[in-house]
């Protein structure tokens, strides 16, 4: 804020005004970036042809599904192209030297560094609940000292069904779910609470498996600090980061995760149920002790063709994937990382700092006391949630929003949720 109230005074005009939004876009050096996306336009998306239709939306919902990049649409092409005119060679032979046989590769390369890995510890497979038992099948090694699994209570459903499914799995009890729980009458949960919980019940944890960004709140929890907490207890460290990657600044590999899942249809921009990515650092990519499940395209590639029977992993996340890589679904992934290569994280992440504390100021300025922010000022990417304190109040503002060409996102009974994604969105 002390930024954008300096800008405003080199500016010459209110901070509130439409020439600050104006003159914030025309000195964002990342501002030509939303030429790479499609943005569809009030009509499209309210399904309405009013006098503005044909302008274009305002995209607020980049955190349950991002813009189609432009270049994800081109690639599929070619690779529709590829199948069509060459059939099975494409796996060998490709006119754009991508042959499918290691189209892993070009795209674990230019994922890692947005999630601060190697790229031996990326891999990409399935969908993000598969990747997240796949993960536990291997990390999650229960025995009569050490047999629970840490999450938040309010974790998305989708993580507490997986974590629910492998206790009953391991025919364990049920305390065997142990629940990281905000204090009465607060949404989020306080980062001391976390770790007080970590050291006082870390002999009983094999697993510690939290989200990197809480999908309702848009809380940010401090991954490295809870991770070197649990590993001074002696568990297993596994993120949940659908909500993190390419939102916030993540360092997988130096804050020493043992495994992460995400999502890529996000803040990655890969499109619906694309393929998910994980993690797996580097210190167990020859551990033969994890009970892993296994395929053939997780031997290694040196030998795989030999189709003997005899399993040899490949090192690191590859010695994971279980199937071939699915190429269409890669592909539309591929061109949302191209349009990634061509920022400078650290301005990425400025600007979405800049563009949620903008937008936390004109709500509250201009709503005040009608709503509620409750995603953490110090500890949030690119997501407020708002609550509402009526149920009426939060339906008539949504759909009062959905009319005027506003995308985002509601949460029943009450709540919210916008995020200006920094690769597309813009002030003015």
């Amino acid at each position: 804020m002390e930024y954008l109230q300096k800008a405003a005074l080199e500016f010459g005009c209110e901070l509130d005004s439409v020439q600050f939004a104006q003159q914030m876009d025309a000195q964002d050096p990342l501002a030509s970036l939303r030429n790479e996306f499609v943005i569809p336009t009030v009509a499209q998306v309210t399904g309405s042809s009013s006098n503005n239709g044909s302008a274009e939306c305002i995209y607020l919902c980049g955190n349950s599904l991002g813009l189609q990049p432009k270049r994800a649409r081109r690639r599929v092409c070619e690779e529709l192209d590829e199948w069509g005119q060459g059939g099975v060679t494409g796996h060998f032979q490709h006119s754009h030297q991508r042959p499918w046989v290691s189209y892993r590769e070009s795209i674990v390369e230019k994922m890692a560094p947005i999630v601060g890995a190697k790229p031996i510890e990326v891999g990409i497979m399935n969908t993000l609940t598969t990747n997240i038992h796949l993960m536990l099948a291997a990390f999650y090694q229960p025995n009569s000292q050490r047999y629970k699994i840490l999450i938040e209570s309010k974790a998305f459903p989708s993580d507490h069904y997986a974590v629910q499914s492998q206790i009953r799995w391991h025919e364990l009890p049920s305390d065997a779910m142990l629940l990281a729980t905000p204090r009465p009458g607060e949404a989020t949960l306080r980062p001391q609470d976390i770790l007080d919980l970590i050291a006082r019940e870390g002999n009983q944890i094999a697993v510690v498996m939290l989200s990197g960004v809480q999908y309702y709140t848009g809380q940010v929890f401090d991954i490295k600090q809870i991770t070197a907490a649990a590993h001074a207890a002696g568990c297993v460290v596994g993120w949940d980061l659908a909500h993190a990657v390419g939102n916030i600044p993540l360092q997988l590999h130096d804050w020493d995760v043992d495994f992460a899942c995400w999502c890529t249809y996000k803040y990655m921009n890969s499109g619906p149920g694309g393929i998910a990515g994980f993690f797996v650092h580097e210190k167990h990519a020859d551990n033969t002790d994890l009970r892993r499940l296994i395929g053939w395209w997780a031997h290694d590639e040196k030998t795989r063709f030999d189709m003997t029977n005899d399993f040899v992993p490949a090192p690191g996340a590859a010695g994971f994937e279980i199937s071939n890589t699915p190429i269409l679904t890669s592909a539309a992934l591929l061109g949302a990382l191209e349009v990634f290569s061509q920022v400078p994280l650290p301005a990425l992440f400025r600007k979405s700092t800049l563009l949620t504390a903008y937008l936390d100021h004109l709500l509250r300025s201009r709503v005040g006391n009608k709503i509620e922010i409750i995603t953490p000022p110090m500890q949030r990417g690119a997501q407020l949630s708002l609550l509402f304190k009526s149920e009426p109040d939060f339906e008539r503002v949504f759909a009062a929003l959905s009319r005027a060409g506003v995308v985002c996102d509601e949460r029943k009974p009450n709540c919210i949720r916008i995020a200006p994604v920094p690769l597309y969105f813009l002030l003015a």
